[in-house]
């Protein structure tokens, strides 16, 4: 039983300093930020329409695609402007990808090795089409630094390939806004330690039942001007999604 000194000491404290160690103790980890931003940007599932921008300083082409995706094994895309694009398909099921190309009326299976080649000539792969790595699973996440980005606090964070991973990126560095889990950027580093790309985020918005950015800008870094942008146009999360979606078969339906 506290003595009445002892009452008078703690009645001193400012309630504010009797909250820190729980608040502290609650603080997340650099895992658990890398988790809450991933499941910010695609949920459990994900169907959404998106325009793609590919720019240059000569030229610039926009396509508009429909995606499915249940994480973290299932993937579906489809163009469907322009004409002349429309029809082209990509379906992840596990580990391996197929292509549909309507021009020849084929499917052609991915081989590993093409998975961090350009998607139909953007800057972003055939696997952050599809979302085959994860940036949740096959890193080691670590914080770096807690800087202001444009007035806003944020996370830095490492994130580090785990030894069984089978990815390519010899490390990441995500910025990630404190409060809400916003991704800021992510800059993707091969195993010489050379920035290869920055995807930077923006355009935070109301969607899907949720605050996302909204915009996407893959920017290459060996190549000055060019650049790819994605603008998600709708987003439905989280809600059932039909098996025969992710099939071979839906591959080959006419549309």
């Amino acid at each position: 039983m506290l003595t009445n000194p002892a009452r008078r000491r703690l009645c001193g404290v400012p309630f504010s300093l009797l909250l820190a160690g729980p608040a502290l103790a609650a603080s997340p980890t650099a895992e658990e930020v890398i988790e809450r931003f991933d499941k910010l940007l695609w949920g459990s599932t994900l169907q959404g329409q998106f325009e793609m921008t590919i720019s240059t300083p000569s030229w610039s082409r926009s396509l508009t695609l429909k995606l499915w995706t249940h994480r973290p094994a299932k993937s579906f895309v489809r163009i469907v402007a322009p004409a002349k694009d429309a029809g082209i398909l990509s379906l992840r099921l596990g580990s391996e990808m197929w292509n549909y190309l309507p021009n020849i009326e084929r499917s052609i299976k991915v081989p590993p090795s093409m998975m961090l080649q350009p998607w139909l000539g953007s800057d972003f792969s055939n696997d952050d089409m599809v979302k085959e790595s994860s940036i949740v699973h096959d890193y080691q996440h670590r914080f770096v630094g807690e800087p202001r980005v444009e007035g806003v606090d944020a996370w830095e964070i490492e994130s580090l390939p785990r030894p069984e991973a089978a990815v390519v990126w010899g490390r990441l560095l995500s910025l990630v806004r404190k409060g809400d889990y916003v991704p800021l950027s992510t800059r993707f580093f091969n195993e010489r330690g050379q920035l290869v790309r920055t995807l930077s985020y923006s355009d935070v918005r109301p969607l899907g039942g949720r605050q996302l950015p909204t915009r996407w800008e893959m920017q290459p870094e060996n190549q000055p001007g060019k650049k790819t942008t994605l603008v998600i146009q709708e987003a439905r999360y989280d809600q059932p999604i039909a098996e025969d979606v992710f099939s071979l078969q839906n591959l080959s339906r006419r549309r």
